[in-house]
C-alpha cells in the first residue's frame, strides 16, 4: 500500500539507517519497526489491574535472569 507520512526528522534518520544496515527499502524498514512495536504492545507485559501485593510484576524480557545476575546486582548494591 502506498501512502504519505509526516515523520519527525530523528525518526526518519533512525529508519533510514536501519534500512541501509539491513539492505532494505525505507518503506520495508518502517513496516518492520511498526510491526515490532505492535507486537510488543499486544504482549501481556503491562499490568491492567493493581497488584495485590507490594511487589509489582516486571514486563517480559527476552533475557533470562539467572542467579549470577542476581548475585552481581546484590554485590553492586552492597547487599
Amino acid at each position: 500500500m502506498r501512502t504519505t507520512l509526516a515523520i519527525d526528522d530523528d525518526v526518519f534518520t533512525y529508519v533510514r539507517a536501519h534500512a541501509q544496515r539491513d539492505h532494505i527499502s525505507v518503506g520495508e524498514a518502517v513496516s518492520r519497526l511498526l510491526r515490532q512495536g505492535i507486537q510488543a504492545q499486544s504482549q501481556p507485559a503491562t499490568l491492567l489491574t493493581k497488584p495485590s501485593s507490594k511487589y509489582a510484576l516486571l514486563p517480559a524480557r527476552a533475557e533470562v535472569i539467572t542467579s549470577e545476575h542476581v548475585r552481581a546486582l546484590m554485590d553492586q548494591e552492597g547487599i
